[in-house]
């Protein structure tokens, strides 16, 4: 995604001094994100010196070393991306997903343009070591997963998701291609649904050029509801699809949960980011229980992939996560359902810091890396 403002017709001079501002934003990010790293993982009793009393909610404990990330990013007077303007609070997300990423290793990342709904869309294909070797041609054939990223349908992009990304490739041995949607409020509703679409069926399409025999499709938060809207209609469409890793999904836009209640402040996803994120995806007079905005009011097709979803304690979207998870359970689909007790919504994007969130990633693509074998 471009940044906002930048003149392609710049001069040399420009262009440089722009280039060599990018790449000390970068290091500088680098060296915070090691800090950060550094710190999670002290001794627990510096750690909760850190981090503060124990934080008990709903007869769970908040994870310490993401209470300890909480802290920090309070000291840090780090805002709520929602109080900000849309194009600084993308900026401030990218900022901080790379602080928490790390430099993931991969095989190969190989950029790509795919077809969306109205012109081509930027997309990436993360290529495992294992794959990426003469170990395994690209002609055998292997799983790839088709990610949409979150970012509540106005943030997020293919660097955001890069390390989560990276890590899905590596640690399930299979390839990943992120599609880079149209998002709102420049493009609201049906916009990035459509783009979803269109991309996973050129994927479909294209598959063996791909080096994939099987597709599942995923995403996380935002890109979790996408990739439940693709799998519903590739279902319904006899559109083979192998899988379905639902992180944290948006499932329900119309009736609050409990959980929206009870952790809308303080745990990263507030209410005022989710109120923001609805009025700017949603056009005015659109049903918010139209299927493809809330999945939990969709019909369960014959044939929709088996499922794993990802829930975490403290995070709002976790009732209508598991809500969706029952219901496919109930409609005869194959549902692993799994909540992180401890951890907050977006736990997935913390790769590269600390130890229990890099690790519960690990676990999540361990099962998809079984489910797909």
């Amino acid at each position: 995604m471009a940044s906002p403002g930048f003149q392609p017709s710049a001069g040399p001079g420009t262009t440089d001094r722009l280039r060599r501002k990018a790449a000390a934003g970068r290091a500088r990010q680098r060296v915070e994100g090691r800090v950060l790293d550094r710190v999670l993982r002290m001794p627990e009793p510096m750690l909760r010196r850190l981090a503060g009393p124990p934080t008990r909610l709903d007869g769970v404990t908040l994870d310490l070393e993401t209470q300890a990330m909480l802290r920090v990013k309070e000291l840090a007077r780090e805002p709520d991306v929602a109080t900000l303007p849309i194009p600084r609070g993308r900026r401030a997300l990218l900022r901080q997903t790379r602080l928490s990423g790390g430099r993931q290793p991969i095989g190969d990342v190989v950029p790509l343009q795919v077809p969306g709904a109205v012109g081509d869309l930027d997309a990436r294909l993360y290529v495992p070591r294992s794959q990426a070797s003469s170990r395994r041609s690209s002609t055998t054939g292997g799983p790839l997963l088709f990610f949409a990223h979150g970012g509540g349908m106005i943030y997020g992009d293919l660097d955001t998701h890069d390390a989560l990304c990276r890590v899905l490739a590596e640690r399930a041995d299979l390839r990943v291609l992120a599609v880079d949607y149209r998002l709102a409020p420049e493009h609201p509703f049906p916009a990035p649904v459509d783009d979803c679409w269109a991309a996973f069926s050129w994927v479909a399409e294209n598959a063996s050029r791909l080096g994939a025999s099987t597709i599942a499709v995923g995403g996380d938060s935002a890109g979790g509801a996408l990739a439940a809207v693709v799998a519903l209609r590739a279902a319904s469409a006899g559109v083979p699809v192998a899988h379905q890793l639902l992180l944290y999904p948006v499932t329900d836009m119309a009736e609050p949960t409990e959980s929206r209640r009870l952790f809308g402040e303080g745990f990263f996803l507030t209410t005022e980011f989710m109120r923001l994120a609805e009025t700017s995806y949603l056009p005015p007079g659109q049903d918010p229980r139209d299927p493809r905005v809330s999945v939990a009011y969709a019909d369960v097709p014959a044939g929709l992939a088996p499922a794993l979803v990802v829930t975490a304690g403290f995070d709002p979207l976790r009732d209508e996560g598991e809500g969706y998870a029952a219901r496919l359970a109930a409609a005869g689909v194959p549902v692993s359902q799994v909540r992180y007790p401890g951890f907050i919504h977006g736990f997935a994007n913390v790769v590269g810091a600390g130890r229990s969130q890099p690790a519960a990633v690990a676990e999540i693509a361990a099962r998809l890396r079984s489910a797909l074998s």
